[in-house]
């Protein structure tokens, strides 16, 4: 089995042109699959292994702990591997085809509580020209529930104060309008009055937010300033942008907000996506419901 699993990875590398790490991961796969094989069902080709005999492998990795979403990749590894094997006459049949991937684990995201969505937004009360621009990105972040990538993209001429909207374009070059509360609005026109021409350069393009060098502000710079004006809010280091997107539908629904709104303002090209969030409001009712009922 050794051999044929050498014979694959060179497969990879010089057929496919895998990366050298994606040939690592297979290997390692194969290998362990392999080492068990020789210790359990005491198999020693390719040509022992039967569709009973993966199945029993995987469900060995599941009772050591072994994640869904990492028995998803041995599979998907597995099967690639014994394809090929089949395609190539090493053996007769693909035992790995008929079966079928674990079901994706699905993670509820985290969200903060309103609360401490004021406290934060509230906790920037300075008048120089950074605390100016932060006040505005985390009060943006929360009305309008954009992506990190589409915050540092919106351009002046795409900010509407006056009918509070702004037009962003997100995920497959989709362009969307998301409204901007009156909050919101407030800090972005202190931002843009009071503060924004102080951070101008010769070179300075139309974006909203810039850096002190004038420049549009990075990703990783706005991801920074989000982490530090928590901590120093007294909030953790667990806070980021996309934590603000998640609280920001999840406060919306709870308040009673449509999910198709919710869809069109986060910008989801599928609705599925988007209804992860009731289970996030369900998780919300249960623990209400454990909490005050005196039956529960």
């Amino acid at each position: 089995m050794l051999d044929s699993i050498d014979s694959f990875i060179l497969y990879l590398a010089t057929e496919r042109g895998l990366s050298v790490n994606y040939q690592i991961l297979v290997r390692r796969v194969l290998e362990a699959f392999s080492s068990w094989c020789k210790e359990e069902p005491k198999l020693e080709t390719v040509a022992d292994v039967t569709t009973q005999t993966l199945t029993d492998y995987l469900a060995r990795r599941k009772k050591d702990g072994l994640a869904a979403s990492s028995a998803r990749v041995e599979l998907v590894a597995l099967k690639i591997f014994f394809r090929w094997l089949a395609a190539r006459g090493k053996r007769v049949g693909d035992p790995a085809e008929p079966i079928l991937p674990p079901r994706q684990e699905k993670h509820l995201p985290a969200t903060m509580n309103e609360e401490d969505a004021r406290k934060l937004v509230e906790s920037i009360t300075g008048n120089n020209p950074l605390d100016r621009r932060d006040r505005a990105i985390l009060e943006l972040f929360y009305a309008s529930g954009l992506r990190l990538a589409e915050l540092v993209q919106v351009r002046l001429e795409s900010l509407s104060l006056e009918e509070g909207w702004i037009r962003v374009t997100g995920k497959g070059n989709k362009t969307r309008l998301c409204p901007v509360g009156a909050a919101a609005r407030e800090a972005l026109a202190a931002y843009l009055t009071h503060a924004r021409s102080a951070l101008v350069r010769p070179k300075t393009q139309s974006h909203v937010f810039l850096s002190q060098n004038g420049a549009m502000l990075t990703r990783m710079r706005v991801y920074q300033i989000v982490k530090e004006r928590a901590e120093a809010a007294g909030l953790g280091d667990h806070i980021h942008p996309h934590l603000l997107r998640h609280s920001f539908a999840t406060h919306l629904l709870n308040n009673g907000a449509d999910l198709r709104v919710i869809q069109e303002m986060l910008g989801h090209a599928d609705i599925a996506t988007t209804q992860i969030y009731t289970h996030v409001d369900q998780k919300r009712l249960k623990q209400v419901h454990r909490q005050f009922h005196p039956r529960a």
